[in-house]
């Protein structure tokens, strides 16, 4: 069988249902796992080169709609009959599990979907657990996706879970939007407690604080003065599979040291354990 991936999200689930050993090609920004660095490139998750799809003659081509714009990417196989799947876009995390099951039950390898589900399901009601123990106030978190203009995640995103779970609360969870386009000055008026940065598609590295920092006003933001301005990492918050318990993890005990365990990277663990 082969199979191509064309989105990081896309690839990373297939590795943790065990079917990252018949990938035959990529897209550009897929970076995970390490065994998928020698297959053939199909270019950026929003520009896929259909020429070199169509050569690599799959069996089936997973494809997304989690971001705006992938759509041409699914009428061009239509257009040329390439088969594909549309991998079902979660809109919180507990329906990643969902996405494993579906995955999975494509394959025809629903015992295995299920035990996955079964993991993954466990360590969010973990999770869970320790944020129903918190008394002190939750802080309210802004997340920042994109600088300018400034995206941030709706309610309809599986950071307002995440939030939840690790003990804050997503200042756009009331938002019923999976992406909201927000103005400076709204951010500023709304003033959350701890602000994240995880640009889509942008390197750790590469993120400069110093771009949010002067911005009109926000320096006299509540979390600028308590120095909760934090670079997250974007393949643990940006992609949805589940490399989010990791980000998680991180952000949990990021917010709440004293409630959470110390995050191990390796929260997924188990999940892996599942296709050994």
């Amino acid at each position: 069988m082969r199979i191509v991936s064309i989105c990081p999200s896309n690839t990373e689930l297939l590795h943790y249902c065990g079917l990252s050993a018949y990938l035959c090609g990529v897209d550009d920004y897929s970076d995970w796992p390490s065994s998928i660095n020698g297959l053939e490139r199909l270019g950026p998750d929003l520009s896929i080169d259909l020429d070199k799809v169509e050569a690599l003659h799959p069996d089936l081509v997973y494809a997304s709609l989690s971001v705006p714009g992938m759509e041409k990417n699914i009428e061009g196989l239509k257009e040329r009959g390439i088969p594909y799947m549309t991998v079902t876009n979660p809109e919180s995390m507990s329906q990643v599990g969902e996405v494993l099951l579906e995955i999975c039950a494509a394959a025809g390898l629903h015992e295995r979907g299920a035990r996955l589900r079964q993991q993954y399901d466990s360590f969010l009601k973990y999770y869970g657990s320790l944020a129903d123990t918190i008394t002190s106030k939750r802080p309210s978190l802004y997340w920042e996706w994109w600088p300018k203009p400034i995206f941030s995640p709706g309610g309809r995103n599986w950071l307002t879970e995440m939030s939840a779970l690790a003990g804050g609360i997503n200042m756009f969870h009331q938002d019923d939007r999976a992406s909201v386009k927000a103005e400076w000055e709204q951010i500023r008026e709304q003033d959350p407690d701890v602000i994240l940065t995880a640009w889509v598609g942008v390197e750790t590295a590469k993120v400069n604080p110093a771009v949010i920092k002067k911005r009109p006003g926000w320096t006299d933001m509540q979390a600028l003065k308590t120095n909760q301005l934090h670079v997250m990492e974007e393949p643990f918050y940006c992609r949805p599979s589940p490399r989010l318990m990791i980000g998680l993890a991180k952000l949990a005990h990021l917010l709440h040291p004293d409630v959470y365990p110390k995050p191990t990277g390796r929260e997924d663990e188990r999940l892996l354990q599942e296709i050994q």
